[in-house]
């Protein structure tokens, strides 16, 4: 199998993450419209997450936070996003890298994207082929990127890149 230079893993990876950074842009902006609502996972161990020691022993490697209806000063920029959350009835403030991200959801809308931890080894193994960085995946009931329409009601599918792939 020919080595992928392009390494599309990686721009799938960077440009759903960039889906995520609108989405919180826009919602920095303009609140919440309707019901949208939003679970975020990720890892905490990762470069770049601020967050109070307390917070950093309580969640030592992942930790879900959902933006809906108590979270104040969000700040979105290209590389992060900082948002205010209460946790116990005592307020923190959260600085989060895209890259940490592990899992965004949007249940109004059964919408989610689960990313792949890539590393920097892998990225410089010629032989392997690449695996896809991102793919939309049901946490907890549905989630899709792409509801598929029945008769009856909305159903979800999963969609991996890696079914495009030429093999």
């Amino acid at each position: 199998m020919a080595t992928d230079h392009i390494r599309y893993d990686l721009l799938a990876q960077d440009a759903l993450r960039g889906l995520v950074r609108k989405v919180l842009t826009d919602t920095a902006k303009s609140g919440l419209p309707g019901e949208h609502h939003f679970s975020i996972s990720f890892r905490t161990d990762a470069d770049g997450v601020k967050m109070s020691p307390r917070l950093r022993e309580q969640f030592p490697q992942e930790m879900t936070i959902i933006l809906q209806y108590q979270f104040w000063d969000l700040k979105v920029t290209d590389a992060d996003f900082e948002v205010g959350l209460s946790f116990g009835g005592v307020p923190e403030k959260l600085t989060v890298p895209f890259a940490a991200i592990k899992s965004f959801f949007d249940p109004s809308v059964q919408f989610g994207l689960q990313f792949e931890t890539i590393e920097a080894e892998a990225a410089e193994a010629p032989a392997q082929p690449a695996k896809p960085a991102a793919a939309a995946t049901p946490p907890a009931e549905a989630a899709t990127a792409a509801p598929v329409e029945t008769q009856d009601k909305p159903t979800g599918e999963v969609v991996r890149l890696d079914r495009f792939r030429k093999k």
